[in-house]
């Protein structure tokens, strides 16, 4: 998953997080960021939905721990895609759903089998569709010789960001051509 803007394309934001929130305004969003010491380099709102970006890490005061955006969301929705959970280390982009203060499910781009929170199902439907859980998410070509499965192994993640923004009528803008391309 990529999120593109020249602030972030310039190199010095490689490591972010993509937050959308309903139910609460785009200044009660970044000021919910910034008391969790996340500072919003790019935002704006479209759908209902507010959207920031945001550095996962904040190293000017040695914050290296995941954000917890359930407090953000205490009467709304908050929507998360951790695009690179550590590059260095090849964790893959997760994406995070909270509801009221509750996180209602949380799945890897990597694991979609494995989706904690109170309504671990909640995309379940959506998922299936898009085949990207179930009997057909196997990749059709895996058996054939000289096929490697990782050469689609970013469009999925691409199927998985787009299965999402459907379902919760996600803005487009801060994403990348290639993940809003039908």
């Amino acid at each position: 998953m990529h999120v593109t803007d020249p602030v972030l394309d310039s190199g010095r934001h490689d490591e972010v997080n993509l937050v959308f929130g309903r139910g609460m305004g785009l200044d009660a969003l970044a000021e919910g960021l910034r008391g969790v010491h996340r500072e919003p380099l790019v935002t704006g709102e479209g759908n209902g939905w507010a959207w920031a970006v945001h550095d996962m890490l904040n190293a000017e005061i040695e914050d290296f721990d995941p954000v917890s955006y359930g407090p953000l969301s205490a009467g709304a929705e908050i929507v998360v895609f951790v695009t690179e959970p550590c590059s260095a280390k090849a964790h893959p982009p997760h994406f995070e759903y909270y509801r009221d203060g509750r996180l209602i499910t949380w799945f890897s781009f990597e694991d979609l089998t494995q989706r904690p929170g109170d309504n671990p199902d909640h995309l379940s439907a959506e998922l299936l569709a898009a085949k990207l859980i179930g009997p057909d998410a196997e990749c059709e070509k895996a058996d054939d010789s000289g096929h490697d499965c990782f050469d689609h192994h970013y469009d999925d993640h691409n199927r998985i960001v787009r299965a999402v923004a459907g379902f919760f009528s996600l803005p487009s803008p801060p994403l990348s051509a290639e993940v809003t391309a039908p």
